[in-house]
């Protein structure tokens, strides 16, 4: 219930203001968002990859309305990988894209706006030796990313995706991405979709990303396992072994600030454990998506409101 709730606040003019409004907020969010700046960004990537980890860098925005802003984030991930560059981390490092924020909700040119910039990041990746993901957003943009994905890859091969298992889709679409050099991050899905597109029932969801998993670990494709879950992290293993994977065909994923000390076993046991990362100072979708994903989170954020 609490999930639908904040799910459905991320998307409301009113309660942005009143939750960005609250100064206590700023110690919830800090938990979550590395900062606000690049040299933030910059930081906790030297700080990750100090301790073994490799990250995945996702400048916060979404659903941008106007060509300017949308050019102004490209930019801002140009000058992002220009600095990773200079740490030379190669693909320890790479960029995560919301297509939304480069232009694809600009009306009827917003496939060709968010192509235009998401191809300037990705040249800019290819100099730092990086590589780039597109994040997956609301069901009414898969198609759309998908085709934008498969104009990049003509030149850019490795860019990756995501894909959210608890849309009916997916599957489906896990089996055309399954191919070789493919790289593919599945995710549960973190949008409040209907019914009639997307599983809501916990348990639901997470069959669907069993079936997906599945899929993207008997194919030839790079699977990216981005679950906090320690059964979904067990039956990865399974899979692992029963579809012949060793060490570096696959990797996991995790959000900055979530079991941290799960990160470091698995980075300890060899595997590739790469932290999502996020920063910026347009904080507030990505921050109520996390919340609403674990009640861990909601608590956290309401202790911290009662100043406990």
């Amino acid at each position: 219930m609490f999930g639908q709730v904040f799910l459905a606040g991320s998307r409301i003019p009113l309660v942005r203001r009143a939750v960005s409004g609250v100064p206590l907020t700023r110690k919830v969010v800090d938990r979550f968002v590395a900062g606000e700046t690049v040299q933030d960004a910059v930081e906790a990537v030297r700080r990750l990859t100090g301790a073994g980890l490799a990250v995945t860098i996702d400048h916060l925005g979404e659903e941008t309305r106007d060509a300017a802003a949308a050019a102004h984030t490209a930019e801002a991930y140009v000058t992002l990988l220009g600095a990773l560059r200079e740490l030379d981390l190669g693909d320890r490092a790479e960029a995560s894209v919301k297509l939304s924020a480069v232009g694809q909700a600009l009306g009827a040119d917003g496939d060709k706006i968010a192509l235009e910039n998401a191809r300037k990041i990705c040249e800019a990746a290819y100099a730092a030796g990086a590589d780039v993901t597109l994040d997956m957003e609301d069901h009414t943009t898969v198609d759309s990313t998908l085709g934008i994905l498969r104009a990049l890859r003509a030149d850019f091969p490795a860019t990756g995706v995501a894909i959210q298992a608890y849309l009916f889709r997916s599957e489906a679409d896990c089996r055309d991405l399954a191919h070789e050099g493919s790289r593919v991050r599945l995710v549960k899905g973190a949008y409040a979709e209907p019914a009639s597109v997307a599983h809501r029932d916990r348990n639901e969801v997470d069959k669907a990303y069993v079936r997906c998993l599945r899929i993207l670990m008997a194919g030839r494709g790079y699977p990216m396992v981005a679950t906090h879950d320690d059964r979904l992290i067990s039956i990865t293993e399974t899979l692992a072994d029963r579809f012949g994977r060793s060490l570096g065909e696959y990797e996991y994923q995790m959000l900055y600030g979530i079991r941290t000390d799960k990160q470091q076993a698995l980075a300890g046991a060899g595997h590739t454990m790469r932290v999502y990362v996020p920063y910026g100072d347009d904080w507030y979708g990505y921050f109520m998506r996390r919340l609403a994903e674990r009640p861990a989170n909601v608590a956290f954020f309401l202790r911290a409101l009662g100043g406990k």
